[in-house]
């Protein structure tokens, strides 16, 4: 990766062992600690499962991914708008992907594909330049407030998301849904009062802290499995590219 000797934690930060969204009042976004904490959590504990060998990191940014994936692989490599921090090559996620295939062994490609006009063209890429028998780990929003104005163009169910995979060659490993009900409330209604002056960055906070007690409790995990098959806050996909499938 670019720069990866001074590479900083952005939108997660590491306590102990365990990595977390942000609480630095620095990076913007405080009504989304909850999601992203929900996100690192569960990219934590696959990235140390699947993580392998070359990875590509889609959509980088800041690549805020790298504490988690770092320990694992041999080569990242970052590919965003020419704004992104820490590219190693500028790409538009809606062409082609400049590598040859079956280059990458891991492919992450974090919230991405509702920012784009038409994702099919995307996956068709990230099947192409994925290894036989090597790995993607994807997290797609679904209950989100508008944002990236203006390429915030699609929200994708779990059977789009599945579709996708399918119909381009790639063997689901498991498909889980992020978030439900009580999570989709605390969401919204702490990014709403974020932007009260004032007060709206503590009430956000405070927000997501009560929706996190209650998360844990036995009450507030039988309402987050009734309720996560129908209102997700976003889905996570683990995908394998078969070792016979041959992709040219």
């Amino acid at each position: 990766m670019k720069r990866a000797a001074q590479w900083r934690a952005s939108k997660f930060e590491r306590v102990g062992e365990r990595w977390r969204g942000s609480r630095d009042a620095r990076e913007p976004g405080v009504g989304s600690r909850r999601i992203r904490d929900l996100v690192v959590a569960r990219d934590q504990t696959e990235l140390r499962t699947h993580a392998r060998g070359r990875l590509l990191d889609l959509d980088c940014d800041k690549a805020p991914l790298d504490g988690c994936h770092a320990p694992f692989v041999s080569e990242v490599t970052c590919v965003d708008w020419p704004d992104g921090d820490s590219i190693d090559r500028i790409g538009d996620l809606d062409e082609p992907l400049r590598f040859e295939a079956d280059r990458f062994d891991t492919i992450i490609p974090p919230d991405v594909l509702e920012d784009l006009p038409e994702p099919a063209a995307l996956w068709r890429e990230i099947a192409r330049v994925l290894a036989p028998a090597r790995t993607i780990l994807m997290n797609v929003p679904f209950y989100a407030s508008i944002h990236a104005h203006p390429h915030d163009d699609h929200r994708c169910t779990n059977f789009a998301v599945e579709r996708f995979a399918r119909i381009n060659g790639l063997a689901r490993v498991r498909l889980s849904a992020v978030g439900g009900l009580l999570e989709v409330l605390a969401d919204l209604l702490a990014k709403a009062g974020s932007k009260v002056p004032w007060v709206g960055c503590p009430f956000a906070g405070a927000v997501q802290a009560v929706a996190l007690a209650f998360a844990r409790s036995g009450t507030g995990q039988r309402v987050l499995q009734t309720s996560s098959r129908h209102l997700p806050l976003g889905y996570f996909l683990i995908a394998q590219r078969p070792a016979q499938l041959a992709l040219r």
